[in-house]
């Protein structure tokens, strides 16, 4: 038997408007339980974990045990103000924290070690000019260090790479059963099936329970929609039958037989329709040669002064390859996507050759800009009004739009008003109406439910073209890539026969470190030399006001460095999709012009200051 429960929810109703997203839930946490929570975009998964952990209800209760403490960390980080020190251990001396193992066991497995190396300042940094990968990791890092009996994580792998995903699921893995209760939302696969013991579904506002992680769910949820097909089938053969018996006889029959048989057809008719189904229509795409991509002592540079991503590579991308991309930031994934694009970058050697027909295309971390209050039909449409799928039949764009989940009134919906997920599923569809035979994808899983997954998961199966990756979600990988190629920093291109397992082992013996993989800033010297010629003096006192002020004027320059970096990367976008615009070439151009300049002052002052603080 199970011991006493933590918390019990009875009968919890919530409504948002006129829809109810918790219809009479009861649901129970006990010692030791490990729940992976999983539905649709928008199914009530935050918001069943936002009631348990004591958010208001329309009806219903929630009953915690005794002294039982329960946290929950939301999707959306809002740190305190103030510094990572604060937030992490309050006013707690060094000497302290320092000496707890537990603690210094998440601070090195999501922020680098005890003193955060891999943030700016460390943990003196402030919260307010943390990064969303930062503000995620800081945030998760003072939920674990906290002393809790009920943990609740909402999506606590956004923003983690594939190395913070393992060390997570090892983290939770490790905790002593029977003292400590995990619930986890996610849409991370792989998570699910390390960490959890049971699954709970949230679906039309009911919570169906299953045992076992996500491999198992998925398993006991066939099993059981087979059993409702089965019952389901024998309930209409009966009715056949009845409808069968009354209608041989003659037309003048009594009332009483009327209504059976207009029962009967009710009963036949009167079927719930499916949870909006998606169907990802194979969309046909261009014929792809021989030829997608060979290189040859290739070495490639994303800027000037910069050290190289790749040195010296030699690789052919094929038809019909599946690559999988993995590395650390910075170790040049981007760089490379935009040379399978097309997109020579500022400084490369080598041969570089690229077929003829090949027509690529991405599916970007950053989705295409547009008018929030343009509509998703005509906006859509701008890109194709009817498309040609393998089946070969051709769909309108009203056709695809449904296929795709966008049923009802949500054709005519304001981008604006779309939900991350939606947004994205509408990105993947508008891609995939150019008819590319080399599809990129850049962390494609971001905002994506489960479900939503699964079919795309379906129509990669049998994608006709070249697929490359990046991406931290390990199941998607896995499960949609052949090979597994790596990038460490070092400018070296490693195939791993292994698979993700192999590229976390390497990582873990110190190949392509963070040091390492981390290219310097502009105008550092290599080999870890300081940069600039200050004297001692014109340094100023460690922890001082004036020392404080350049750190923060630094962490700006290099935030500020960083968008102009991406501004410059959509403009050699825009720039490729513009060869045949002389008008629109002459003003992008001049666009890049000016980053271009903006980038170099930056990159001056950045210097400058780095003097200072060196000298």
């Amino acid at each position: 038997m199970k011991p006493s429960p933590f918390l019990v929810a009875e009968q919890i109703w919530v409504r948002r408007g006129t829809r109810m997203i918790l219809d009479g839930v009861s649901v129970g946490i006990h010692p030791g339980d490990r729940i992976g929570v999983v539905g649709r975009n928008g199914g009530g998964k935050s918001t069943l974990l936002h009631a348990l952990a004591g958010a208001t209800l329309d009806a219903g209760r929630v009953t915690v045990s005794g002294s039982t403490r329960v946290r929950l960390l939301d999707q959306h980080d809002s740190l305190p103000f103030g510094d990572v020190r604060s937030v992490l251990v309050g006013d707690r001396p060094d000497h302290e924290w320092a000496s707890d193992p537990a603690i210094r066991e998440v601070l090195t497995g999501l922020l680098g070690g005890p003193q955060a190396p891999l943030l700016a300042q460390g943990l003196d940094t402030p919260t307010a000019g943390l990064s969303g990968g930062e503000s995620r990791r800081v945030a998760l890092a003072a939920t674990l260090i906290g002393s809790w009996d009920v943990l609740m994580l909402d999506e606590p792998t956004n923003h983690l790479d594939i190395e913070a995903v393992a060390w997570l699921a090892r983290h939770l893995r490790g905790m002593p059963k029977g003292r400590r209760a995990v619930v986890v939302v996610t849409h991370d696969r792989w998570l699910l099936d390390a960490v959890t013991d049971d699954t709970w579904e949230v679906v039309d506002g009911k919570v169906e329970a299953y045992e076992g992680g996500y491999a198992a769910y998925v398993l006991a949820k066939a099993e059981r929609q087979r059993r409702v097909r089965t019952e389901d089938a024998k309930r209409r053969n009966l009715m056949r039958k009845e409808l069968a018996w009354l209608r041989r006889g003659a037309p003048a029959r009594t009332s009483k037989p009327k209504f059976r048989m207009d029962a009967a057809e009710t009963l036949i008719g009167d079927e719930p329709p499916p949870r909006d189904p998606l169907t990802l229509h194979r969309v046909a795409s261009t014929r792809l040669g021989k030829t997608v991509l060979d290189v040859e002592n290739l070495t490639l540079c994303p800027a000037p002064g910069l050290p190289p991503v790749l040195q010296q590579v030699t690789w052919t991308l094929g038809p019909g390859d599946r690559i999988g991309l993995l590395g650390p930031n910075g170790a040049g994934k981007t760089t490379l996507l935009r040379l399978i694009l097309g997109i020579e970058p500022p400084v490369s050697t080598g041969f570089v050759r690229r077929g003829k027909t090949v027509a690529p295309a991405i599916v970007d971390q950053r989705l295409t800009d547009s008018d929030p209050e343009d509509r998703v039909k005509p906006w859509l449409e701008r890109t194709a009004q009817h498309a040609l799928v393998t089946t070969g039949k051709e769909l309108t764009t009203s056709q695809l739009l449904e296929s795709f989940g966008f049923t009802g009134d949500a054709p005519w919906k304001r981008l604006g008003d779309l939900s991350g997920g939606e947004r994205r599923r509408l990105e993947v569809l508008r891609v995939l109406l150019t008819g590319p035979n080399v599809l990129l994808l850049d962390e494609p899983t971001n905002d994506l439910d489960i479900d939503t997954l699964t079919v795309l998961e379906d129509v990669l199966d049998n994608w006709p073209g070249t697929l490359v990756v990046v991406s931290h979600d390990r199941y998607f990988l896995e499960r949609v890539c052949d090979d597994i190629w790596m990038m460490l920093g070092d400018g070296r291109f490693r195939h791993a026969p292994g698979g993700v397992a192999e590229y976390l082992r390497l990582r873990s013996s110190g190949a392509g470190s963070a040091e390492q993989a981390k290219p310097p800033r502009p105008g550092q010297p290599p080999d870890g030399q300081a940069a600039g010629g200050g004297t001692p003096s014109d340094r100023p006192a460690p922890g001082s006001a004036a020392d404080r002020q350049l750190r923060k004027s630094l962490a700006r320059i290099e935030r500020e460095l960083a968008r102009t970096e991406h501004t410059q990367q959509q403009l050699h976008v825009q720039l490729a999709g513009a060869a045949t615009d002389p008008d629109r070439l002459i003003t992008l151009t001049g666009e890049l012009r000016e980053q271009e300049q903006h980038q170099e002052s930056l990159e001056d002052e950045w210097l400058d200051i780095c003097e200072r603080l060196d000298g």
